[in-house]
């Protein structure tokens, strides 16, 4: 089954990370993705800061920036592809930035049969 791992931040927590310290975690990420490349069925995304984001709300209006009501920016994704949940929770919890305060991963199953919508 294949899973949308997002990788999810609050900017507001990372004021007290070391530059030190990010260093050391993104490092980290590079190994993360070849460690577990066997179930990555992507090669993964990291997305420019949300400052660069532009939305396209109901009605085709377009604004600067994201304007979600969450505290949390997605900051990249991947897909990868394990036989059920508990695996890609697994895969989830090895993430080297869930060290840093305010990251997170969610974990959702992709819908790969679109028959269900016909």
């Amino acid at each position: 089954m294949k899973y949308v791992l997002m990788f999810t931040s609050d900017p507001s927590q990372a004021a007290d990370v070391t530059q030190e310290q990010a260093q050391d975690v993104y490092g980290r990420i590079y190994g993360w993705f070849g460690e577990h490349a066997a179930v990555i069925s992507d090669s993964g995304a990291e997305l420019q800061p949300v400052e660069t984001a532009t939305t396209v709300r109901t009605g085709g209006v377009v604004v600067d920036g994201p304007f979600n009501e969450a505290k949390e920016v997605i900051g990249g994704f991947s897909v990868i592809e394990v036989p059920d949940m508990d695996a890609a929770l697994a895969v989830a919890r090895t993430w080297p930035g869930l060290e840093l305060p305010g990251v997170a991963v969610e974990v959702r199953p992709m819908v790969v049969d679109y028959s269900q919508f016909e």
